[in-house]
């Protein structure tokens, strides 16, 4: 309920926030994403132009179409052929992950930025053509993930590089949920999500991406020493091509990650945890954390709001496009690579059993 009451204050707050600014005018590549209801829930209040949508699957047209009311001379079967008369000030990428690169590949020759749904690309390869092509031509690449929005995140962030707690320690991020087919996931998102290659893997990318991030925005793009990472198999007559359960070891000079993600949680979960040499942070979800010091000193807080322009992806992205976001954060190409990077040497790891020093 306080998850509920939080989303709803942030959509407001958003909507003010975005009816201030000038509305931003994009085009959408993909529709078999689930999240794609992101974009056209902010389309239906007003949030942001849609001026041109590229998908294939026709059937989507009809589906989100009649849904949100989108005028049927937006929809194009390709994204070349769309761009072609079209000036967005981004495309926005919600298909498959591994089609990402496809959607560099035909943007950055053209000058035209690009924010996809996380990881950044299904294989560490792709996301160094992504960043190739990215240098090549200067165009932004981003990488949207629900938890960079989560107050009790930032929150936690701050306090710990206000030296709240001490140098960090250990880390622990779980991530996941039941399974994207338990909790009713669309037929065209199970059929790229389950498969290895158009996802680059199965629990291990869906929700190992997250803590990759996240570890990396906190340690503020330092590269990794070594990963060590597990897969497991519990439910292969459901997911029988990808692993649905993954931890993720991921070692620092003086400190240590722990990634779990999980398509076998017994309920959705986007926490996590960070030790440092003096305190301890708990952020529960978005909104609630606690904490507990040295002599036993316990707190806990609310917090519901994030200050603009990182309260809300459009927002994010406008202000970004226009050189106001000046420092590397969880979005930012530089630390999405880096995290491909960790995602990569963890699926050597299970390939070949050992841990893998980078």
């Amino acid at each position: 309920m306080k998850n509920k009451i939080f989303l709803t204050i942030a959509l407001l707050l958003s909507l003010c926030t975005i009816a201030s600014a000038q509305k931003l005018k994009v085009c959408v590549a993909g529709l078999n994403h689930d999240h794609i209801y992101n974009i056209l829930n902010a389309y239906k209040h007003g949030q942001v132009d849609i001026i041109g949508i590229a998908e294939p699957n026709k059937e989507l047209w009809k589906k989100y179409g009649k849904q949100f009311n989108l005028p049927d001379a937006i929809f194009y079967t390709d994204l070349k052929t769309m761009l072609k008369g079209k000036k967005p000030d981004a495309v926005l990428g919600y298909n498959a992950v591994a089609n990402h690169v496809d959607i560099v590949e035909v943007c950055a020759p053209l000058g035209i930025p690009v924010m996809v749904e996380k990881p950044l690309a299904a294989t560490l390869d792709q996301a160094k053509r992504i960043e190739e092509l990215a240098d090549k031509y200067h165009i932004k690449v981003l990488t949207n993930y629900e938890t960079t929005w989560y107050p009790s995140y930032n929150d936690v962030y701050t306090s710990v590089n206000n030296d709240s707690i001490g140098p960090i320690k250990k880390m622990v991020f779980h991530d996941g949920h039941q399974g994207p087919k338990e909790i009713g996931c669309s037929k065209e998102f199970l059929a790229w999500l389950t498969d290895p290659v158009l996802n680059g893997a199965g629990a291990l990318n869906d929700f190992g991406c997250y803590g990759a991030d996240l570890v990396t925005w906190f340690m503020h793009g330092q590269q990794p020493i070594a990963v060590t990472a597990i897969a497991r198999h519990y439910k292969p007559e459901v997911y029988p091509k990808v692993e649905d359960d993954a931890t993720i070891l991921v070692e620092y000079p003086g400190a240590t990650a722990q990634i779990e993600g999980s398509w076998n949680w017994p309920f959705s979960i986007k926490d996590m945890e960070v030790f440092g040499e003096h305190g301890y942070y708990h952020a529960f979800n978005g909104t609630e954390i606690s904490s507990r010091m040295r002599e036993n000193k316990k707190g806990s807080k609310t917090v519901t709001s994030l200050p603009a322009p990182i309260n809300d992806p459009l927002v994010y992205l406008s202000a970004n496009l226009k050189g106001e976001i000046k420092e590397d954060d969880q979005s930012s190409l530089k630390y999405n690579m880096i995290a491909m990077k960790i995602l990569d040497a963890a699926k050597r790891s299970i390939k070949e059993g050992k841990r893998i020093v980078l």
